[in-house]
């Protein structure tokens, strides 16, 4: 579960992280760093798409400027992945009332 999230810091099972995360198969892997930065590239989620979640909660950023790119979400849906896309105080919700139900995947951009 995630604990908390505030611009710039998450907080899951009691480890602050100030660097963005993704969750895959429940683990996290911090320092996520996508080729373009804002945009969220196949290559960036290829431990996501290998995992097969049911759903991918993308958290984009405070006020969500980071984007998906068609491409990925193309991607995703060819392989049957639901792509949710929001806010990271959103995505955060999303996912927690998640867990547990679905297999879900999560990545987030905790600043803009």
């Amino acid at each position: 579960m995630i604990e908390e999230y505030h611009f710039g810091s998450i907080t899951v099972d009691g480890r602050t992280y100030t660097s963005d995360i993704k969750i895959v198969d429940g683990r996290v892997v911090p320092g996520w760093w996508r080729i373009a930065g804002h945009e969220v590239a196949v290559a960036d989620i290829e431990d996501i798409l290998r995992a097969r979640p049911d759903v991918l909660i993308v958290g984009k950023g405070d006020p969500g400027l980071m984007e998906v790119a068609p491409e990925t979400g193309k991607r995703l849906d060819d392989l049957g992945i639901l792509l949710v896309a929001k806010p990271t105080a959103e995505a955060v919700k999303l996912y927690n009332g998640l867990v547990g139900r679905r297999k879900v995947a999560f990545a987030a951009h905790l600043t803009c």
